[in-house]
């Protein structure tokens, strides 16, 4: 098993993008998208327990770690098209399965709609279900309210690594739950310095945001996903409370009106731990499950 990263051209220069591989040849493709303010790296447990005969290829999105100077304008048909870019040069223009978290499941979601000769199986890893738009309310406040230090962070000088540890540290994700892979998470984030700031831009998380809601692109894309997308919901949330991002409810109804797509709940994570965290074993065996199944080339 090896790890390398590699950078892709896309538009506006490289996307550098992280890639696990099996021992033995490669037989099987998997794409992990990370979430809206994170990293490849949100992969690591997940790409450390890769199977033999499989690679994953995981990219920094637009916007984001060693991808953060890529220019906008984003949103989730730009990530998908520089998504096929890293299928096209990675891998034979097709993955098996493609893997989302958080805003990647939006990604892989549109990704699977707009490009189905790319994508074989779907699994979304609490995101990519787009959100009703609540009334009345401003998008860029419902974003600062929603994501919290996440995007707070974004405009703040650190003077180590040492210090933005510990700044994360007092996540309540992470209280309980802190691990050399949240750290190499945290670490990977920062850009160079001191100062040291985080290398996640806060213009694309803006333009990226009101595309996961009712009406945006991922919406419009799930009009025309038929692959099987299977979705592991995290009981927890951004700031471990009791309530996670998605209401067993509002995944019933989506089910009820997409009849290729079901849900599971993974016990005892919250929306961080799911892939940096006790997660990560589920969501490995989850693509094993999914490698495994009915041929979809």
């Amino acid at each position: 098993m090896g790890y390398s990263t590699h950078d892709v051209p896309v538009r506006g220069g490289s996307l550098r993008v992280g890639r696990w591989q099996g021992d033995g040849p490669v037989e099987r493709v998997v794409l992990a998208v990370h979430g809206i303010t994170a990293t490849h790296v949100s992969w690591q447990l997940v790409g450390d327990a890769v199977a033999p005969g499989t690679v994953i290829l995981a990219p920094d999105l637009r916007g984001r770690g060693r991808s953060g100077s890529l220019p906008g304008p984003s949103g989730m048909t730009q990530h998908a098209t520089d998504c096929v870019a890293v299928l096209q040069e990675l891998a034979d223009g097709r993955c098996d399965l493609a893997v989302g978290h958080s805003m990647g499941g939006f990604v892989v979601a549109t990704l699977a709609g707009e490009h189905p000769e790319t994508v074989g199986r779907v699994l979304l890893v609490d995101g990519g279900v787009p959100f009703p738009v609540p009334e009345g309310v401003d998008m860029a406040a419902l974003m600062k309210a929603g994501l919290g230090p996440a995007v707070e962070r974004l405009t703040v000088d650190f003077a180590s690594h040492e210090e933005y540890q510990a700044f994360w540290r007092q996540h309540p994700a992470f209280a309980d739950e802190w691990n050399d892979a949240v750290a190499a998470y945290v670490d990977y984030d920062l850009g160079s310095g001191p100062p040291y700031r985080s290398t996640v831009s806060g213009e694309l998380i803006g333009q990226d945001y009101p595309q996961m809601f009712v009406g945006g692109e991922t919406d419009r894309a799930w009009r025309t996903l038929t692959a099987e997308a299977v979705f592991l919901r995290a009981p927890r949330g951004l700031m471990n409370e009791p309530t996670g991002l998605y209401p067993a409810a509002m995944l019933d109804a989506w089910a009820a009106g997409h009849p290729n797509f079901s849900w599971r709940e993974v016990s005892g994570v919250n929306h961080y731990t799911i892939t940096l965290g006790g997660g990560a074993g589920v969501i490995t065996d989850a693509i094993a499950e999914l490698l495994t199944g009915p041929p979809t080339r």
